[in-house]
């Protein structure tokens, strides 16, 4: 089996995930980026999404929201503002969080920091149902 690459997925409260991985797959700004071992360092912003990782047969699944991600060697250092591991997610409250944020953002003259906290908490409760919805936030394939 080839290399692996040591994946630190932090958030301001927490180390949510630290380990040697297979590869992982960034939900990058500009799109899905995938890291093999071996990959050209880089620095990459993030958006909400899904952050997938496999160790051997086991895919790991993660919502996160934000941050940005550093490449350096064999090591990916991910910096997210949340991270939720796919089977930790309340489907029900992230549901609400949908309601409520679109029922914010049909508020006429919203001012600009109101309307860019709702559409980021859309996007989140979004990914966060999305990824909720996936069969497990770890299975063997």
């Amino acid at each position: 089996m080839p290399g692996r690459i040591t994946l630190e997925l932090i958030t301001p409260e927490r180390a949510a995930f630290s380990g040697a991985v297979d590869f992982v797959v960034l939900p990058a700004w500009e799109g899905e980026m995938g890291v093999l071992p071996g990959h050209a360092p880089f620095l990459v912003q993030l958006k909400a999404g899904l952050v997938r990782f496999r160790v051997g047969e086991e895919a790991s699944l993660f919502a996160v929201s934000g941050g940005f991600a550093e490449v350096r060697g064999d090591r990916v250092s991910l910096f997210a503002e949340t991270a939720e591991m796919a089977d930790s997610i309340d489907e029900e409250r992230a549901r609400q969080a949908l309601e409520r944020a679109k029922a914010e953002l049909q508020k006429k003259d919203l001012d600009p920091m109101t309307l860019a906290s709702a559409e980021a908490a859309l996007r989140r409760a979004q990914v966060r149902l999305r990824v909720a919805g996936l069969p497990s936030g770890r299975r063997r394939t």
